[in-house]
């Protein structure tokens, strides 16, 4: 089965090995990506990412002049029957 939710986390783009960074929890969606990979989104929809089964991550434009991320790791969640 796929997994359902990951969290992405977006690096500050140092090379110091340190992990820090934002984290944002996304969900899948019904839509695949131009990869054809499923397509995962955050509540407010600003965040959209197709990551494929190898983990890969790529992050999707989801308005103007805006510039996806570079660098982007998925982590896989539990899906929510795991956590009962």
């Amino acid at each position: 089965m796929d997994t359902l939710r990951y969290e992405l986390v977006f690096s500050e783009g140092t090379d110091s090995g340190s992990s820090a960074g934002d984290v944002v929890t996304v969900e899948r969606t019904s839509a695949t990506g131009p990869g054809g990979h499923p397509v995962y989104t955050d509540p407010t929809g600003i965040i959209r990412a197709e990551i494929s089964d190898q983990g890969e991550v790529r992050v999707l434009a989801t308005g103007g002049h805006q510039d996806p991320a570079q660098g982007v790791r998925a982590r896989p969640l539990p899906d929510a029957e795991e956590r009962s």
